[in-house]
Formats: C-alpha cells, structure tokens, sequence
C-alpha cells in the first residue's frame, strides 16, 4: 500500500475538528486512506442500501449506533444525513471522531456548508502523484496515457479498460444523482469535445454550438463536471499590470488518463505523435501541482495571466508572501525561446528570476537566465517546497 502525501494533514485536521471530511472523484482512494490512517475506526459505507434506509428513516437513532470513531463512506448518496451531524458532534465532544468521503463536492458542500460550518476540516483527493508513485519507475509517456488512478497500478488493470468503465459508472451513479441529463449521449459527447479543449481557454458559446447545447447547459455540465473532479477550472491572475487581460477560464482534466480515453489514444505511441500532445503534458503538470496544493492543506492559489498581445504565463501559484511564473513545454530539449514568456513577466512585474521556472519534458534540473528549470518529475521537491517553506 503506497503511502499518499495527504495523511499528514489528515493527522493534524483530527486533533482541530469533530469532523474531517475526505472528499475527490470516484477510485481516487479515499476509501483505501480513511482505513489507513484510522485503521481503529468502524467503517459503514452509505452505498449499501441497507444503511441507507436506516440512516433516512431513523437518523438520529442511526447516530446514536455509530456514535464515534466511525468512517462513513461515501455519504452523499443520503448527504441529509449530515443535517443530523451538527447536534451529535455537539454533544459528543471531542475532535477527530468522525470521518465522512464524498464523491462530488456539489451535492456535499451545500450540506456541510449549512450545517458543518466550524466543525469540519476538509481535504480533497485527487489520484496518485507522481511522488506517490515514484518508486514505481514508470516512465512518462505511460504515465501520461495511464493517468493515475489508483486501480490501475495497485490492480494492474489496463488503462483503456479502467477507463471505459470509469466513464460508464461515472455517467449511471453519479451524473444521475447530480443533475437530471437525459441526453447522456450529448453528455459523452460533450465531455470528448472538453478533453480537446484541455488546458486551453473556456469558449462556453463554441463548445455549445458543437453539442447542439445552450451557453448555460453547457456551463452547468462543467460545473458538474468541476463538483465531481473531473475537471478543474483555472481563472485568470487578477492584478492587470495596466494591461487589457483575458478573462475567461482555462479548463484542465484531473487526469491525463482519462484525456486520453476520451480523445480515442489507444496507447502511448499514439500520444507522443497527437496534435494536442502539448496541452496534454501541460493538463498533466497542473494536475500535479493542483494536486500538492490539495495534499497540502491548499496552502497557494494557481492561477495563469495572458494579455491581448497573446503574451502569456501559463501557471501563476499566489502564495501570499510571493509568486511563482510558471512555463510548462513538453519537449525534453530546453529551447531559448521557451523563456520568452518568463522574460516579458520577469520585466512587467519584476519577479525575482528565483521565482520562475521552466517545467519540461526532459530528466535534467538546471539554471538557465538565472532561472530554474525543472524535469516533469521533479515539480514537488523543486517547486512545491520551496513554496512551503
């Protein structure tokens, strides 16, 4: 069992609040953690219709029979249950005692909103890391191609295989619980056109004229999407620099793997040769360090910055007391013209050249322009780090 970054702040959130809540997409392993880390706590899991029924029926006398030190699994297929979760953690004081793992954020968030409010700390999981997994010594096109959920390395399941069933149960448990879309045709092909469109600019108008949808179907489908971690929006940097600024979002899959599949890649000798390989490999950067953030107790903000001269940084991570430029190029030579971005960056808001990098596709760490630049599997120990020191 692979150990996974996030049980750090996992053991400091039970010793602050009466209830931590471990929420992600479905197969990221929150299951397999929350036994992990408290491997002493009862565990009952809300996808067995039996609990359910008792937990909708007789809440407070479900309550009552898993008082404390309990795992409930999956718990937004009856989230009213939480409602009940206010008055129970009250009287039994003590923090730590309950854990809950959700699937999707929108139907969670409200409740807990609502009625959690001060009494629970949240993490969010998303799959493995690359430095969770990094013993494995998988290359990286194949670590691109597979993605990185969890099954398909602690099961040896194939990829393509692992994804297609990803997507059906995905599409039959919980878009179905989420929102009411009965053109699940559209809904898949909707979700292949967004996998084109992976770590580019958010065109609501474009993407809804390909699927036949209206502007706001098409954004209640990515916010959909987005609850379930599927998908993750990334807003433009706020500060202008006196400079006309791009305001729409980019749009990043969680996993590469699922990119792939949804994209018709049959294998990682195809990857290497797609037209959208480039965004791809940046779809697979952000999701890292997208990841670190939520392993951290989101410590940053990330955001990227691009004017109407087509002058762009692709990642900008805010973490208050500095920033950090972000390129990201899949190609493993480093080219000069690479920096050209951090160097028009570097002299409208004079940056510290020690806080901008180069994320490539190649194994070497080195400095170039007094910058840094940084191997594809190297972001945590030589990104990350510096930013949590």
């Amino acid at each position: 069992m692979l150990d996974r970054q996030i049980e750090t702040e996992l053991n400091i959130l039970r010793n602050e609040f009466p209830v931590i809540a471990v929420l992600g997409p479905r197969q990221s392993g929150k299951t397999t953690l929350s036994k992990k880390v408290f491997s002493n706590y009862e565990y009952v899991s809300f996808e067995d219709y039996d609990v359910r029924e008792f937990a909708e029926n007789d809440p407070r006398g479900f309550l009552g029979r898993y008082s404390e030190n309990i795992i409930f699994d999956e718990i937004q297929r009856s989230p009213e249950i939480i409602s009940y979760l206010q008055t129970h953690v009250d009287q039994h004081r003590g923090n730590g005692k309950i854990i809950i793992t959700g699937s999707h954020n929108f139907l969670l968030m409200e409740q807990i909103s609502q009625s959690l409010a001060g009494r629970v700390g949240i993490t969010k999981l998303l799959p493995f890391s690359i430095k969770e997994i990094e013993q494995l010594n998988i290359e990286r096109d194949e670590m691109i191609f597979n993605g990185l959920y969890p099954r398909i390395y602690d099961q040896g399941i194939r990829a393509g295989s692992f994804h297609k069933n990803y997507i059906s149960t995905y599409i039959e448990k919980d878009i179905r619980q989420i929102k009411k879309i009965t053109r699940l045709d559209v809904f898949i092909r909707f979700m292949k056109l967004l996998a084109g469109r992976t770590g580019q600019e958010l065109n609501l108008s474009s993407l809804g004229e390909e699927c036949g949808i209206s502007h706001n179907t098409v954004l209640e489908w990515i916010s959909v999407l987005e609850a379930s971690f599927i998908v993750y929006r990334l807003k433009p940097f706020h500060k202008n620099y006196n400079k006309r600024l791009v305001k729409r979002s980019k749009v990043y899959f969680t996993d590469t793997g699922l990119v792939c599949s949804l994209l018709g890649i049959r294998n990682k000798e195809e990857l290497d040769y797609h037209f959208l390989k480039g965004s791809i490999f940046e779809t697979f950067i952000v999701s890292e360090i997208l990841k670190a953030d939520y392993n951290t107790g989101e410590s940053f903000e990330m955001y990227y910055w691009r004017d109407n001269h087509k002058k762009e940084i692709d990642l900008i991570i805010d973490a208050g007391r500095k920033q950090l430029g972000i390129e990201i190029k899949s190609s493993g030579t480093v080219s000069e013209k690479y920096f050209d971005g951090l160097k028009y960056w570097k002299g409208l808001t004079e940056t510290d050249s020690e806080n901008l990098y180069l994320i490539y596709g190649g194994t070497e760490n080195m400095k170039r322009n007094g910058m840094n630049v940084i191997s594809w599997d190297n972001v945590f120990d030589g990104i990350v780090k510096s930013i949590l020191v």
